[in-house]
């Protein structure tokens, strides 16, 4: 099925939707196994479109089919001693050996729907939920998780505990964005269809949201979202967790702060060695 016809079903499904579940249940798998290829995304690189991207809303309203046409199974491994239970139209994924990916023993868990690149290296326990797109070579470090319909580049450090947020609905909104060469630190979480640009660094507990102001120190600026434009970190950029003070009410008086990402410089040869994936490890 080519992905013109798969965008058409997905649409007639939706304008009329089939007396015969299986029909639904067909076609949503013909969508999985795309999107475990790689051959179709929810977003994808786009010149024209603002920050470079755009949303495939078709992908994520055929995702929300099989939600919705799914049954509720046991789904427990090792004969019930670990107990789960989804939609039957939402298995694990399985990898292919020779794609030099390793998913390493511990508890991890990648949905199928979801794309991940060669040598990819995931360490236990992590997510990865449908729609997701991984590049080749990334890291996914231990308790980090990627939401479904993210989009993560290659050479990506994602390190403990970081949290890349997902989004199904509104089905036009644009999801996480990490670009080729990024470092997540730990404990770091970027939500709300911010895009990070290629080689930027977020420093350790650094939390990023589509509204969140950006202090660019370097250029002197202030980076907000705009009607229609994502939060959009700049290549190379390096990024910190920080504060500003609050300024209205009762704030002086309390001498109260908020939480907000500071880039502090941009990348350099000292930052691009201590950033370096280990090749050992692969």
């Amino acid at each position: 099925m080519t992905t013109v016809t798969l965008q058409e079903q997905i649409a007639g499904l939706l304008a009329s939707p089939p007396t015969d579940p299986e029909l639904a249940r067909g076609v949503f798998a013909e969508l999985r196994a795309a999107l475990s290829q790689g051959t179709v995304r929810a977003a994808e690189p786009d010149s024209a479109a603002p920050g470079g991207w755009r949303a495939n809303a078709w992908v994520k309203q055929g995702i929300l089919l099989g939600f919705k046409f799914g049954q509720v199974v046991d789904m427990s491994a090792d004969h019930g001693r670990w107990p789960f239970f989804d939609k039957d139209t939402l298995p694990l994924k399985r990898v292919a050996v020779d794609a030099g990916v390793r998913i390493v023993p511990g508890g991890s868990t990648v949905r199928d729907g979801a794309f991940i690149g060669q040598k990819v290296i995931c360490m236990p326990p992590m997510y990865i939920n449908i729609g997701a797109y991984i590049g080749d070579e990334t890291l996914v470090d231990s308790h980090a998780l990627v939401g479904s319909c993210a989009q993560i580049g290659r050479r990506v450090h994602l390190s403990a505990a970081a949290q890349i947020g997902g989004v199904l609905e509104p089905v036009g909104a644009l999801p996480v964005i990490i670009e080729d060469d990024v470092l997540v630190g730990g404990n770091c979480g970027v939500y709300e269809g911010a895009i990070v640009k290629r080689r930027s660094v977020l420093a350790a507990g650094t939390v990023i949201t589509g509204s969140t102001p950006v202090y660019d120190l370097p250029n002197g600026r202030i980076i907000r979202a705009e009607p229609g434009v994502p939060l959009i970190i700049p290549a190379g950029a390096v990024v910190v967790p920080g504060s500003r003070q609050v300024t209205t009410g009762r704030g002086p008086e309390w001498g109260l702060s908020l939480a907000t990402p500071v880039i502090v410089k941009y990348r350099d040869e000292q930052t691009d060695a201590r950033t370096a994936l280990e090749e050992g490890l692969r």
